[in-house]
This record gives structure tokens, sequence and C-alpha cells, in this order.
């Protein structure tokens, strides 16, 4: 009894070091999403709805913060290097996930740097002219500009991001030579657009849609070979404007730093995932022009790899560098 007695003694002074051992609960604070795009930008309207609803399902604010520059390399790359405790979280799209590191080496390395949550689904963009540009559809734009090559401008939300890459392959394809203009942002961007300092634009359904309800702007066609249900009556580029093969959509998802754990992962994507298939989400985000259909790690590694596949060689063989 007296030699129990000792060794249970003995371990008493290990279980408050054991107890220590034990993970802090998840999430222990409030949480960033670091938005690496300026307010108006498609990023940061998703950005913002995950983080409203993930704040209740979480039971932890989720606080939307946006690090604009760079073409979203800035922002991106915070999360890059911030702590892998799942409280820092990136509201990540194509540009600076695919497109930059391209057409420029970028401070950080998706593949090493980042673990993939989830993506909330594809969503085209809209080829954009004002009111008064002299063509009535995608056609007749492509031939006026061919008429008077390096006079048009575009705009874009800056070098190396979606808006320039998918502008810049559209021009490539349809044989057209414009001048490429670009801003800190799809909010610059298009404030110039309606000033007239640039003449056309491809741009997101979230950050132009409403100009073109208040007929600022007008739209010529959308970048995905197949129509899109939430945009009756626009149609694809690729037959629009002749430009066989232009199948270019975009998409936001949730990134988190590599080493995250993946217990954190995956609570982070059942929630994710649980909350854009509400119906009221769902809603908000169709009325930015995103059909929501959300898919996990997996599938998301592998639209990366596709992407780079794809775009790799052609911004290769089109010469696409960042100026």
């Amino acid at each position: 009894m007296q030699r129990r007695h000792a060794l249970g003694l003995g371990l008493l002074p290990l279980l408050p070091s054991a107890a220590a051992a034990q993970p802090a609960p998840w999430p222990s604070r409030p949480l960033r999403m670091v938005i690496p795009w300026p307010p108006g930008q498609s990023t940061d309207f998703q950005g913002r709805l995950v983080a409203q609803f993930l704040s209740q399902r979480l039971g932890q604010n989720v606080v939307p913060e946006n690090k604009p520059g760079a073409g979203g390399q800035i922002g991106t790359d915070f999360v890059a290097k911030a702590p892998p405790d799942g409280h820092t979280l990136l509201a990540a799209s194509i540009g600076p996930i695919t497109f930059s590191p391209l057409v420029q080496r970028t401070p950080y390395d998706v593949e090493k740097e980042f673990a993939p949550v989830c993506y909330f689904g594809i969503s085209p963009y809209l080829l954009l002219v004002k009111p008064n540009f002299p063509a009535a559809d995608a056609r007749a734009f492509v031939a006026e500009v061919k008429r008077h090559p390096g006079k048009y401008t575009y705009a874009s939300s800056g070098i190396g991001g979606a808006q320039h890459l998918l502008t810049a392959v559209f021009n490539a394809r349809a044989g057209l030579d414009a001048l490429h203009v670009p801003y800190q942002g799809s909010g610059p961007a298009l404030a110039a657009f309606l000033g007239g300092q640039v003449d056309y634009a491809i741009e997101t359904q979230a950050a132009a849609g409403a100009l073109v309800r208040q007929g600022a702007l007008r739209v010529l066609g959308i970048t995905t070979a197949r129509p899109s249900p939430l945009l009756p009556g626009l149609p694809p580029l690729a037959e629009a404007a002749d430009v066989p093969g232009y199948d270019i959509g975009g998409w936001n998802g949730l990134m988190v730093p590599a080493a995250t754990p993946p217990a954190i992962i995956e609570k982070l994507r059942v929630e994710t995932m649980a909350g854009l298939v509400m119906p009221e989400n769902r809603e908000r985000f169709a009325a930015i022009g995103v059909d929501i259909a959300p898919e996990g790690p997996a599938a998301f590694t592998a639209l990366l790899r596709r992407e780079r596949a794809l775009f790799g060689p052609a911004i290769q063989q089109l010469g696409i560098r960042a100026e």
C-alpha cells in the first residue's frame, strides 16, 4: 500500500504539465480576414460576407482587414508569413494566387506557404465600355479597336492581377493593340473609367454591377465560354467577339498559412461551406455575380494546378510580363 501510495504521489506532479501540453481550444480569440485589395473589389465583398457568417458559426469575431497593394501581393504575403494558428485567414483570389506568380517574382510561394481551405465558386468577368463607345456589340468592339492600333486604353486593378491578365490574353487572341493603365484596385480603376481616362475594362460583376444597372457602363460579353445563369442575356466573348477558346472564370476562396493544423483547416472548411450554401448567403453572393458551388482543399488544389498548367504556357507564349 505504501509503495502504491508513493507511486501515486510521484505521478501527481506530472499531471499539471500533461494538462498544459493539451492544445488550446480554437478559436481562442478574434480572427483576422485579410483582404489584399481595397474596398469595392469583388474579393472585398466576398471576404466580408464570409467573415460575417463565420463570426456567427465560430463564436468569435472574424474581422475583415484590407491590406491592398502590388496587385494583391502585400496582403497575400502578410498571411503567408503569419503564425499558422488558424487566427489569420486570407480572402484569396485568382490574381495574386495564380496569375501574379506566373508573370513576376512574388514574395511568397503559393505551393509551400499556403493551405487551401475551400473556394466559393467560379464566376465570369465582364467586358465593359462606356455607353457612348462606338461599337454596339463585342464583334464591332474588336473591329473598332483593330482599326485604331495604339489609340485605345484599358484599365486593370493592378499589374499582374486578374483583370490585367484576362484583358491581355483577350487582346492577344483578338489581335488588339491597346495600352494598359493599371490602378490600385477596382474602385480607382472604375473611377478613372467613368472619368474618361480609359476606354474599356474587364471587371467583375461585384465591382461593376451597380454601374451597369445605372447605365453608366455597358456590358459587351462575359469571359467564360458558358453563359451564366446569374447574367442572363450576356453572351460569352468566345462567340460574341469571335475569340475561340477564350474561357476564363474568376474564383475566390479561403486560405491559411501552410503549417496550420489539419483539424483547424477541416473545421474552417466545414463551417465555411455550410455557411455558403445557406439560402440567404447564396442570394447575397448571387447579387454580386457569384454562383455558389463550394469545393474543399483537394478540389481547390487541383484547380490551382490546372490553372498554372493552362495559363503558364499561354502567358509565356504571349510574352506577358509585369511592366
